[in-house]
């Protein structure tokens, strides 16, 4: 894997990347954590490194209250020569029991009745990693989807009155870099618009999930928007023209004039698009901007769905996509528990 070459003093690298680290139960990733021999694990706090980012987040990691769990995942980053001694977390949606059968199969407690999926309450939240102090926070993570304006919710849906909006979360964390102004960065981690039925609550839901940075930039959700630069960043679970979904709100997001769209173009993205085959053939979209590639999934095809997007007051200096190596030394079996999504880095100077 190769990156850009070193850049200038006062050049920020951003990146994001979902990490797919997420275990079957609560305890799981902090016990494989203590381990030297998890693939995954390793591979992406290697990887995590070797991109050297400033700023990065993670989607795909599990909370637990008092950071230990990710407190030693930097610890394993920070083995890699990369240390973050400012780290971020709040409690996801993910796993938050509703106590309602949202998915109407007449039972409850399953994943699918939470707030969101998950099997315990915190399984595949987000976790923010900084070189620089966290000064601040905004927690959208408790907006009910009813009170989103113009929102597609389902009428009759049985959490009409409970169900939040966020999968995962929604959070504006404002940072502070040295000897530049506070700047904000804007994350989430939306559903996938797939694995529902012809309500399409899930499709209708990630609409939402991405809308909803318009409204906070239009000063629509009671809150003011950033007064500093900011970086638009996360996994949408949707591509802009392949795949499922109903991609209007991500494309708004993609030509808003107040962000700008680096699109990161990867080589290896385009070569997996062509030896995958499948889906990818029929694909109208540009394979080289693909950020994962789901080569156990006959469905849907190679897609991009993390995005990075400044506000449009930074001047952008480079951009790419980081994945495996090729050429490192794990069985196939081990291969596939890596993370089917690249890591997303930009580089900008204020």
């Amino acid at each position: 894997m190769v990156l850009a070459s070193p850049v200038v003093a006062e050049t920020l690298r951003i990146a994001t990347f979902n990490t797919e680290l997420q275990r079957k139960g609560p305890g799981l990733f902090l016990r494989d954590i203590t381990r030297q021999d998890v693939p995954d694990i390793e591979e992406a706090a290697r990887r995590i490194a070797h991109a050297d980012a400033d700023i990065i987040v993670l989607q795909g990691i599990d909370y637990d209250h008092g950071q230990v769990a990710l407190s030693a995942f930097a610890a394993r980053i920070a083995d890699h020569g990369i240390s973050y001694p400012h780290l971020f977390s709040l409690r996801p949606n993910t796993g938050l029991p509703t106590g309602r059968d949202l998915d109407r199969n007449n039972r409850l407690g399953e994943p699918r009745d939470a707030q969101g999926y998950g099997s315990f309450s915190g399984q595949g939240g987000m976790a923010l990693l900084s070189r620089f102090p966290i000064t601040g926070h905004t927690d959208l993570t408790g907006l009910l989807w009813k009170d989103l304006a113009e929102n597609k919710m389902p009428k009759d849906d049985p959490g009409h009155d409970i169900q939040r909006l966020s999968t995962t979360g929604h959070w504006v964390v404002e940072i502070t870099p040295p000897a530049m102004p506070p700047l904000s960065i804007m994350t989430f981690h939306a559903t996938p618009p797939v694995f529902d039925g012809p309500e399409d609550r899930n499709g209708r839901r990630n609409h939402d999930e991405t809308i909803l940075w318009r409204h906070f930039l239009d000063e629509k959700l009671g809150q003011g928007a950033p007064k500093s630069r900011f970086i638009l960043m996360g996994d949408a679970n949707l591509d802009p023209i392949d795949g499922d979904g109903i991609a209007d709100a991500l494309n708004a997001l993609l030509t808003d004039p107040r962000l700008q769209d680096p699109a990161p173009l990867s080589r290896v993205a385009r070569e997996a698009a062509l030896a995958d085959g499948g889906a990818n053939l029929n694909h109208k979209g540009i394979s080289a901007l693909d950020t994962a590639n789901w080569r156990d999934m006959p469905g849907p095809g190679n897609l991009r769905v993390d995005y990075i997007l400044p506000s449009a007051d930074w001047a952008v200096i480079d951009a790419g996509v980081l994945w495996p190596d090729p050429d490192q030394a794990l069985s196939e079996k081990d291969r596939l528990t890596l993370s089917r999504h690249g890591l997303v880095w930009v580089d900008m100077r204020p």
